[in-house]
Parts: C-alpha cells; sequence; structure tokens
C-alpha cells in the first residue's frame, strides 16, 4: 500500500497576488477610517447631548425662580406636600419633562420634590454654590439617580437670596438619545464603507490589469532579472518614456553612446545633441538594423514601441565588425593586385623567354630594363610627392588595382606632403575611402581616369580626388554623407553606407570638412581640409664650415638622402 500523504498545512498569511493583497488592504484601511470617524464623532456627541441637557435643566431652574408665587411660598408658607411651593413647582415640571424640581431655603431644606416625603428634609448634595448667588451646572448623582442638573439662587423682591432652585434632568433621556444616534451613524459609516470598498475594488481591477496579475514575490523576481539581464548583455538599451526622454540606460548603451547617469530624465537631443543616432532612437528615422556612427564606433540601432507611448531601443557595436571587413576588402584588393602582377608578370616572362629562345639577347635586355624601369618610376613618383611611406605605398598598391580595372590612377603634379602628418593613419583611411569610391564609380567607363591631390597650406592639408564618372547629382551630395546611403549592393560582411560617413566625421573631429562637389569635364571632385595635421617644421641647421664656403662659392650641395634607421629615428 502507498503511504499515506503528509496532511497540509493550513498556511495563514497575506494572499500572493497584488490584485488581492491591494484590495484587501484597501478594505482594511476603509474600514478602520470609517471606525474611527464614527467613534470620532461619537465621542463629541456625548458630551454635546450632556452639555444641551445641563443647559435645559439650568434654564428651567432660572425660570422657575423667577416665579413670584416660588418665592412668596417660601417666606409665607411652611414646605409641605400640598403647599403652592409643591404644587408650583410640580406644574412645571410636568410641562418641562423634567425629572424633579427641587426648591430648598438657605438650610438645604426641601419646599418641593417629586416624591412628596421627601419634602421638609435636607438635600443629598451641596447646594452651597447656588445660595452665593452663582448658577451651576454638572453632571451627578443624587436620591434620584444620576441626572443633569440646574442650580439657580432664589430671589425676594428685594432680590435678596431666600433659597435656592435645583432642576434635574434624567440622564437615562441624555443616553437614549446617544443610542438612537448610533444605528443612523452606523448605517452612514456602512454606506460609506461599502462605497470604500467598490472603489478597492475598481483599483484593485485596474491594478490587476496592469501587473497581469501578477504576486508580489514574481514582480520582485523580474525586476531582479530586468537589472541581471540589462547589465550582463553585450547590448546597449536604452528605455524612452512617450516624450522621448531617457528613463532608462544600461552599462554597454552608456559606453556606446559616451554618457552617464545624468543623461536619464533628459530629451534625446539634450543628453545626445542632434544627429542621426537621436533621429534613430526617437523614431524620426524608421527601419529595422539602421547604422549609425557615434564617435569612433559604427553602432546597429533597432526600435520597438511599448504600450504606454514610449519605446525600446537596442544598440549593437559594429565597429570591430566593420574593420574586419574593411581589411577583408582591402585583403581582397590585395589579392586582386598579387593576381594581376602575377597575370602580368606571366605575360613578361613568356615575351622575354621567347627572346632568349630567338637569340635577340639585347631586345631581352632592352625589355628587362624597360619593366623594372616602369615600375621603379611608378614608385619613385609616388614617393617623390608624397613623402609619408604609409600614404605612398597606399598609392602604390591602389595604382595597381587600378591598372587591373582598366582605371588610370594619377598623382597630381601639384601633389606635396611632407613626412610630418600627426595622424597618418586617419588620413590613409580618408584617401583609401575616396580612392575605392572613385574607382568604384569609373570602373568600366572609357576613359577611366582617377586623380589624387595632396597638398599643405602651413600646416593644413588639402586632398582632393577627382574621378571622370557620372558625377554626384546637386540634390544628393549632402545626403552621400549620412550613415547607411549607399547606391551599392552590401557586401557579404555586412552593409554598406559608412565611408563617406567616417570620411567626414575624421575631417571634422580635426575641425575641417569634407564636401563633394562637380570635376572640371564632368565626374566629381570630393575635397577634404585637415587643420593642423601637421606638425611644426623643424628648424634648419646653420650652415658652417665648409659648406657654407661652398655655398658662397656657388657650389651645389647634394640632397641628403636618411637611410633606413635615420628615417624609423625620424
Amino acid at each position: 500500500m502507498s503511504p499515506t500523504p503528509p496532511a497540509r498545512r493550513l498556511r495563514l498569511g497575506l494572499p500572493r497576488r497584488v490584485f488581492s493583497q491591494v484590495l484587501l488592504m484597501q478594505v482594511t484601511i476603509a474600514a478602520g477610517v470609517a471606525v474611527l470617524a464614527t467613534g470620532l464623532f461619537l465621542a463629541p456627541l456625548s458630551q454635546q447631548l450632556d452639555q444641551e441637557a445641563m443647559r435645559r435643566a439650568l434654564a428651567i431652574a432660572q425660570t422657575t425662580a423667577q416665579d413670584p408665587q416660588i418665592a412668596e411660598g417660601v417666606q409665607n408658607t411652611p414646605p409641605t406636600r400640598n403647599g403652592p411651593v409643591q404644587q408650583e413647582a410640580e406644574r412645571i415640571r410636568h410641562a418641562t419633562n423634567a425629572e424633579y424640581i427641587v426648591v430648598l431655603d438657605p438650610h438645604w431644606v426641601r419646599w418641593s420634590h417629586p416624591t412628596p416625603g421627601e419634602i421638609g428634609h435636607r438635600v443629598s448634595t451641596d447646594p452651597q454654590d447656588a445660595l452665593d448667588g452663582k448658577d451651576v451646572m454638572e453632571i451627578d448623582r443624587g436620591t434620584l439617580g444620576r441626572s443633569a442638573r440646574g442650580k439657580v439662587p432664589l430671589y425676594d423682591a428685594d432680590h435678596r437670596i431666600i433659597g435656592a432652585v435645583s432642576v434635574g434632568i434624567a440622564y437615562d433621556s441624555v443616553r437614549a438619545r446617544l443610542i438612537s444616534a448610533i444605528p443612523g451613524l452606523f448605517a452612514y459609516a456602512g454606506g460609506a464603507l461599502a462605497v470604500g470598498a467598490l472603489a478597492a475594488w475598481l483599483i484593485s481591477r485596474r491594478v490587476q490589469r496592469q501587473t497581469r496579475d501578477l504576486a508580489f514575490s514574481d514582480i520582485s523576481a523580474l525586476l531582479a532579472e530586468r537589472e541581471a539581464m540589462l547589465h550582463g548583455i553585450r547590448e546597449g538599451v536604452v528605455a524612452l518614456d512617450r516624450d522621448a526622454r531617457i528613463r532608462l540606460l544600461n552599462d554597454e548603451a552608456r559606453r556606446l553612446l559616451g554618457i552617464g547617469d545624468e543623461a536619464v530624465g533628459r530629451s534625446l537631443d539634450e543628453a545626445l545633441g542632434e544627429g542621426r543616432t537621436a533621429d534613430i532612437l526617437a523614431g524620426r528615422v524608421t527601419g529595422t538594423d539602421l547604422l549609425t556612427v557615434r564617435g569612433q564606433r559604427v553602432l546597429v540601432a533597432n526600435r520597438m514601441p511599448t504600450d504606454d507611448g514610449g519605446a525600446v531601443a537596442t544598440l549593437r557595436d559594429r565597429t570591430e565588425l566593420e574593420q574586419l571587413g574593411r581589411e577583408l576588402d582591402s585583403t581582397h584588393g590585395l589579392i586582386d593586385a598579387l593576381r594581376a602582377q602575377d597575370h602580368e608578370h606571366a605575360n613578361r616572362m613568356h615575351t622575354l623567354l621567347g627572346l632568349l629562345e630567338l637569340d635577340m639577347y639585347d631586345d631581352a635586355v632592352d625589355f628587362v630594363g624597360e619593366v623594372v624601369g616602369d615600375h621603379r618610376a611608378t614608385a619613385e613618383q609616388v614617393t617623390e610627392k608624397i613623402q609619408d611611406p604609409l600614404l605612398a605605398a597606399l598609392l602604390v598598391g591602389k595604382a595597381t588595382v587600378a591598372a587591373e580595372r582598366g582605371v588610370a590612377l594619377w598623382v597630381s603634379e601639384h601633389t606635396r606632403l611632407p613626412d610630418r602628418l600627426i595622424d597618418p593613419r586617419g588620413l590613409v583611411t580618408v584617401v583609401g575611402n575616396l580612392v575605392d569610391n572613385a574607382l568604384d564609380a569609373v570602373a568600366g567607363t572609357p576613359h577611366a581616369r582617377v586623380e589624387v591631390e595632396l597638398r599643405t597650406e602651413g600646416r593644413t592639408v588639402l586632398l582632393r580626388v577627382r574621378d571622370t564618372g557620372p558625377g554626384i547629382p546637386q540634390d544628393q551630395r549632402e545626403l552621400i554623407f549620412t550613415e547607411g546611403w549607399s547606391t551599392k549592393q552590401p557586401p557579404a560582411h555586412g552593409k554598406r553606407g559608412l565611408g563617406l560617413s567616417l570620411v567626414r566625421r575624421l575631417a571634422e573631429r580635426q575641425g575641417g570638412s569634407a564636401t563633394v562637389g562637380a570635376a572640371d569635364g564632368g565626374g566629381a571632385e570630393f575635397t577634404v581640409v585637415l587643420p593642423e595635421a601637421l606638425t611644426e617644421p623643424e628648424p634648419e641647421p646653420a650652415l658652417t664650415g665648409s659648406v657654407e664656403a661652398s655655398v658662397d662659392s656657388g657650389a651645389t650641395a647634394p640632397a641628403h638622402i636618411p637611410t633606413g634607421a635615420e628615417e624609423e629615428a625620424r
């Protein structure tokens, strides 16, 4: 037989659901408020009824004391059961529904009482204050029980105190009035409680819909998981409200956008500045996997609206991927150049072999000298005008690729660039992007040509790249510098539309500019200005000794060609 399952223990406590807890707490609060309000109302009501009863007893006593028959009877008749004082006092008592009206003399002896047997006896409570000419209101207990009392002095015709009048209102009647008011008060309190419970239920239902009927423990777990997820993932997350103000940033978003916690609560334009990044995050630019450049980072952004009118945007860093893609493109270009050189070299070797087999040795020597001279002349032409080794190597390689694609790559005769660049790699990126775009634009066109001009004005570098392609329409000359804009098919490693954007950002980062216009004779001409791109020139050493003598004598000094070690040190 299977063992008997253990009995489930009854667990007491608050319900788990947010809806149930909110409803329970609100009903409890409403009930507590109703009870408190009822108690606060009953306490002054009881005191108010006591005061009203004492004032009524005092008023009856004052009216009785003003009756001249009472004063004359006290002065002229003895205290008897059927005396004029007793009869008049009883008449007033019945007329006012008082519990008792007692008339007494200065010796505390009663002249009237609801119980005739008490007439002629002394009163049980001290009437001295009234005999001293004071009006008294009090709640006290006497021979008839607890009552609300009013005592006043009794004057004769000469306004001398000849006794006192004490009037009592039964306290049970006061209590009865208080008790009779309680049911109505409870009815109002119950009605208010019912309205409060209904309002609490409606509010709780709204809370239930908004919290999706979760328990507080579930919400706490979700918040903890959200914090762990937001700060643990390698994607930037930016949450926005309906007014496009930032309300949440995770660590990766802070790093990618270069902003901190001070951006929370501010609009995107205030936190990021105007630009494509702010436009994408705000939804002014729509689409999926939108490219943008923030500083030196290439970002891919996606935006998802939320039910409350806000949005959540995600950011991915594609900088390294774009760099790898560009390196892959460069590698493909280098492979194409090597393949072209290999093909050309094979043709030349076949030609040389034929000349040797035909015993045309002199022609073979001339052919080899011509080939070597052409290559040397091309390299020397570039290095003579461009002294920076990185740029010179770039243009020599681009010339080989251009020749393979049937494009003539020329270095302008006005080109002069000393080896004093502050950021040669940045300029290599700018020149490489512009030359690649120009080669793509003119490839396959007749008489295709690309011309590169690099010259300096003080410490400013001026770059121009001209081509004989179709050119850029006037209405697109600013659009082409936007991230993600391109007329080419995207490569296998990613998307296009970043090269010209990076060119402009690199130029603007150095305080310069990048523009495009129409070249003479058709085509496009890109102009990049880079202020403060060169270091200060070193001062020339003073000429002394034999050198000065040779200069003075008109001799020409040979140009100094630095060795490899000197070039490296410099």
